[in-house]
């Protein structure tokens, strides 16, 4: 079954591609011998009801020197793609919305979006795992400052971050008493003029910040578990984090088994649960990663197990 693949994306040019999931899902793709299209955020655009694309046809290749090619532009109609991969990476900030209004015109035109736009939409990664409370460690999101310094103080030790970032970008650990604490929370919520999310701080972090991948709510069998460095609170590999691969405990296939069928309900199909210890902390649905590396450990390729269930998808 030969497919057309358009991808939303940052720059392809400017990506480290040995540890890009997204150019393993092309990579993928390709071998398949579906056709690739390639589009950045503003080569999207709404005329007439209709979602249409600046779209330039993609090969891609496993060279960390020389990872792609591009071909001419083509304004084509983005319903004209069987499958849509929308790997935008955050800040979901008001652009990124507005495109998932566009790619939802696709969708309702017959074009397979992943994940689904409302989805996107819905579930921002930080706050989503109030769904599933029953997972999470203890958790607020407020912009008060006494509200804040109080949780802290009950928590004895809490991680504060803006609800938007990634990649451990303005992640703080504060304990109570910390001199910095008025100060950092002045300047996550601006002044009082932004949420935040405050968690109770977990020590196992120093065993690692696991990533789990879900394919339709099916866990790859072994987990990225992202080490901070000597001195560092933050697991990300952004952040300097290392990747050791784990296989899977008891406690975070009970996770997986909470979450996964709101997931599949939603049209979220690849999802990386982030887990600390035994608590969920994190639901990532915009660009997850670690594809790369648990396919450098272990020998398998998620990518085209991703790619296997999309061609089921379309009816392949």
């Amino acid at each position: 079954m030969s497919l057309r693949v358009g991808v939303v994306m940052d720059p392809i040019s400017g990506i480290t591609p040995y540890k890009d999931t997204t150019l393993a899902m092309l990579l993928a793709a390709q071998k398949r011998n579906w056709e690739l299209r390639y589009m950045e955020l503003g080569d999207l655009h709404l005329r007439g009801g209709q979602a249409w694309g600046h779209q330039r046809s993609l090969t891609v290749r496993d060279d960390n020197s020389d990872w792609f090619s591009l071909g001419e532009e083509h304004l084509t109609p983005l319903a004209d793609l069987d499958i849509i991969l929308m790997r935008k990476d955050p800040p979901v900030d008001s652009q990124f919305l507005y495109a998932t209004y566009l790619l939802e015109r696709a969708e309702a035109d017959g074009a397979l979006v992943v994940n689904r736009p409302r989805a996107l939409r819905d579930a921002n990664e930080k706050l989503y795992t109030a769904h599933f409370a029953q997972c999470c460690a203890p958790t607020v999101v407020d912009a008060d400052r006494d509200r804040l310094r109080a949780f802290i103080r009950e928590q004895g030790k809490a991680v504060l971050k803006p609800l938007d970032g990634m990649g451990g970008r303005s992640i703080f650990v504060l304990e109570h008493g910390d001199p910095n604490t008025s100060v950092v929370i002045d300047t996550l919520t601006g002044d009082g003029g932004r949420y935040i999310m405050a968690q109770r701080y977990l020590p196992e972090i120093s065993s690692g910040d696991k990533r789990i991948l879900l394919i339709d709510g099916e866990p790859v069998e072994y987990a990225l578990a992202r080490i901070p460095q000597a001195g560092e609170t933050r697991g990300n590999l952004a952040a300097g984090g290392r990747g050791e691969g784990v296989p899977l405990s008891g406690r975070d296939r009970w996770i997986v088994d909470q979450v996964a069928p709101t997931l599949r309900e939603r049209g979220l199909w690849f999802v990386g649960l982030d887990v600390i210890g035994d608590y969920l902390t994190e639901i990532n649905v915009t660009s997850p990663t670690c594809v790369r590396e648990l396919d450098k450990i272990y020998g398998i390729d998620i990518a085209s197990r991703l790619m296997s269930f999309l061609e089921q998808q379309r009816g392949g």
